[in-house]
């Protein structure tokens, strides 16, 4: 097993935040992304529709001998883990618990959740931080315009601030000591999102804590690649894959060399 790769999948190219933090906290690890452009956004699909793609993109994974797949989706996360967790023989990661444990461990009190329609009508944040402490109070707002100008690459354009203003500026002022940034996209706005809801809320991105969590669990199976080799990755999309490199370059900094096209 160690020598096999981490399968990562999301709706699109968001997903790209969780697979960079898994590079550098396992460089030595090889990785198979898929991107789901085709199909995408998953945000505003029903919980039956997301959890039947998201066995789609596990399946093309799985061909693929991945050794463990890593649900980089705040959807998928919402509604599928579990039902994959079930199914498939081999660990299956989401994005949720940990995202809500690094936000319980911040927080003084009240959290704010942003994410995609299906994300914040799951509660699934909600659950997995009362879980954790009952006591907090917890603000959600969905803020389903951020993919889309993510995915457009609108990273700094003057649409976007207004639009991270009208989304979050209720929240700052209802007393938010910390966001979680329920979306895989997300992240690529953080240094926008701070500078207009300012740096002393906490921004969550639970991108460096699910790839702790990776890390524990191989290393736990004694399946970490030990090669001391930079590890292999490959990309695939099921559609526009010109579009994803030069979006993905973006979320990187540095190229995507190639982007292959996968059939699911």
């Amino acid at each position: 097993m160690n020598n096999k790769p981490i399968g990562v999948f999301d709706s699109g190219i968001g997903g790209l935040t969780v697979y960079k933090a898994l590079k550098d906290k396992m460089p030595y690890e090889s990785t198979i992304y898929l991107g789901d452009t085709a199909r995408l956004p998953y945000g505003s699909k029903s919980a039956e529709t997301i959890i039947k793609f998201s066995e789609e993109n596990a399946q093309f994974l799985l061909n693929k001998k991945v050794k463990l797949i890593v649900i980089a989706c705040n959807s998928s996360s919402s509604y599928a883990v579990a039902y994959l967790q079930n199914k498939l023989d081999i660990p299956v990661i989401g994005v949720i618990e940990p995202g809500a444990e690094e936000a319980v461990k911040y927080s003084k009190g009240k959290i704010g959740v942003v994410g995609t329609t299906a994300t914040i009508s799951s509660k699934a944040y909600e659950k997995a931080i009362i879980e954790k402490n009952p006591d907090i109070e917890i603000i959600t707002r969905d803020c389903p315009l951020f993919v889309p100008l993510v995915e457009e690459g609108w990273i700094e354009h003057k649409v976007t601030k207004l639009v991270i203003e009208e989304y979050l500026l209720p929240l700052k002022e209802q007393g938010i000591d910390s966001l979680v940034l329920g979306c895989t996209h997300y992240p690529v706005l953080k240094d926008e999102i701070s500078n207009i809801i300012g740096r002393e809320i906490r921004l969550i991105d639970s991108g460096k804590t699910t790839a702790e969590k990776v890390y524990s669990i191989l290393k736990n199976f004694a399946w970490l690649n030990n090669s001391k080799k930079q590890g292999e990755d490959e990309f695939y999309v099921s559609d526009f894959p010109e579009r994803f490199r030069k979006v993905g370059e973006i979320f990187l900094k540095r190229n995507i060399e190639k982007v292959s096209i996968a059939n699911i």
